[in-house]
């Protein structure tokens, strides 16, 4: 499950959380009614039928925000991949008794009769109930994801020694959990036999990791060697994960880490402290997939005459196919197909050598604005980035958003000659991003990977209006098109 996915689900359970507070408080509600009226049993409709008044329905709104808060605070809206079923049944009980605390002193402060100990039982025991039932449910259903393969995170193990192995025999033994060990890193010393008999690989040795990491889909790092002895090798190698992006979680100590944002956790008896860089997370996540999904089909849509009409001139214009298809890398570095309007001769890709002498800009990267292999059509189509609009099939499709990174090809990518860069890997590509509002192809190699590490560490929902406001005029001045 993608991360934008997981927050789509853990939002839908706040909004299911608040509902069944709601229902909890009804049932409390005519409980109570019922008690008052021993003659005869007062239905739902006779509760709704009552007047409620204005001071009533804010006082309850507030209520409603409150609990909100109170099970954030609990932790019951973040991963609870690492916990297990009793941690969050206690997490979900601690919320619901400070919730119905909360009922109690709001009742002292604005007099409310309604709130008597009937009352405030049935609503506890309902709304605990209830909550629990909710995320129980949830853990069945993640768990029968996983079994088959599905919500899986790939996890590579630093250290050999007994600590190391135990947490990987964990992780095996709790398929559940989602976790996929690729392997072990380490160097060769005294107990490493021991270790090859327990049936581990080694799959690099510390000096190999950066290399390993990124050339191979990496989700989390997990540091299980001892701090005092093997502080410099496990700080390079957190430092390394860290520039790219990656989670990195210890057994044991913290590293002077400048960028991530660190969290504990408990599992099976192991803690674990997490760092985490790059990866978007929280409400605005879910916003920004939905808001994505819902504009990129919208879009479709209604340019479909111009992509039909498009696709008729290049094929009326030049041999070859319609559209340009070419792997890039995405998430994480996962490879992931392209789309594009083809703008260039049907050979272009096997005449790369011809023309690479001719390139424009600094780096791994390469841009000609008079590229020959550009046919007439193609040229018009890029200044004005119609030949990106098949991209948006690749934002509805989850591959990108429609900001963010751009994607780079993997020839590209295999010339980058320092680890910071690779950072940008670590948020969903995008088809516009601060270097498409500020000169694209005219912007040097390094400053462009600064903006995108820019945009990474001051995301926000706002940001993301404002370079969409801004691709506008930068698509009609068709600035840096090349």
């Amino acid at each position: 499950m993608s991360n934008a996915r997981r927050q789509i689900l853990l939002n839908v359970f706040k909004l299911f959380d608040i509902g069944l507070m709601a229902s909890a408080f009804l049932l409390a509600a005519l409980a109570v009614m019922t008690s008052l009226h021993r003659t005869h049993s007062v239905t739902l409709a006779e509760l709704f039928s009552m007047r409620v008044k204005i001071q009533n329905l804010a006082i309850f709104a507030l209520f409603m925000i409150g609990w909100h808060f109170v099970f954030s605070g609990f932790g019951l809206y973040k991963s609870r991949r690492l916990s297990d079923r009793r941690s969050e049944v206690l997490d979900v009980i601690k919320a619901t008794s400070l919730g119905t605390v909360t009922i109690v002193v709001g009742a002292a402060i604005f007099h409310i009769t309604l709130a008597t100990p009937l009352f405030l039982f049935v609503f506890w025991a309902a709304s605990t109930g209830a909550t629990i039932g909710s995320r129980l449910i949830l853990r069945v259903v993640l768990v029968w994801l996983r079994r088959r393969g599905r919500n899986l995170r790939d996890v590579l193990i630093v250290g050999t020694n007994n600590r190391a192995v135990q947490f990987a025999g964990k992780l095996h033994s709790h398929p559940e959990m989602g976790y996929r060990v690729m392997g072990f890193v380490d160097r060769d010393w005294s107990g490493m036999e021991a270790f090859r008999s327990s049936g581990h690989a080694v799959i690099c040795d510390f000096d190999s990791v950066p290399q390993y990491l990124r050339s191979t889909v990496v989700d989390e790092v997990v540091m299980a060697l001892p701090m005092r002895s093997f502080h410099y090798e496990a700080s390079r190698i957190a430092a390394h994960c860290e520039e790219q992006g990656i989670t990195v979680r210890m057994l044991s100590n913290l590293f002077d880490l400048k960028l991530a944002r660190s969290s504990a956790e408990t599992w099976e008896g192991d803690a674990l402290i997490t760092h985490k860089t790059g990866r978007l997370e929280g409400w605005p996540v879910v916003a920004k997939r939905a808001f994505d999904l819902v504009v990129s089909f919208s879009l479709l849509l209604f340019l479909s005459p111009l992509l039909v009409f498009t696709a008729i001139l290049i094929k009326l214009t030049s041999s070859g196919p319609v559209f340009f298809k070419q792997k890039r890398l995405g998430l994480n570095k996962r490879r992931f197909h392209i789309y594009k309007f083809r703008t260039m001769v049907a050979d272009a890709e096997q005449r790369m050598r011809e023309v690479e002498h001719l390139n424009e800009v600094s780096g791994p990267v390469f841009k000609i604005k008079n590229d020959p292999r550009i046919t007439p059509l193609g040229r018009f189509l890029r200044k004005t980035s119609i030949d990106e609009l098949p991209q948006l099939l690749n934002v509805f499709l989850a591959d990108m958003s429609l900001v963010g990174p751009r994607p780079l090809p993997v020839r590209d990518y295999e010339g980058f000659n320092e680890d910071w860069q690779r950072r940008r890997f670590s948020v969903k590509p995008g088809i516009t991003c601060l270097w498409q509002v500020k000169g694209r192809s005219s912007i040097a190699f390094e400053q462009w990977m600064q903006l995108d590490l820019q945009y990474i560490d001051k995301w926000s929902l706002w940001l993301d209006m404002q370079i969409l406001v801004w691709t506008i005029p930068a698509i009609l001045k068709g600035s840096g098109a090349a």
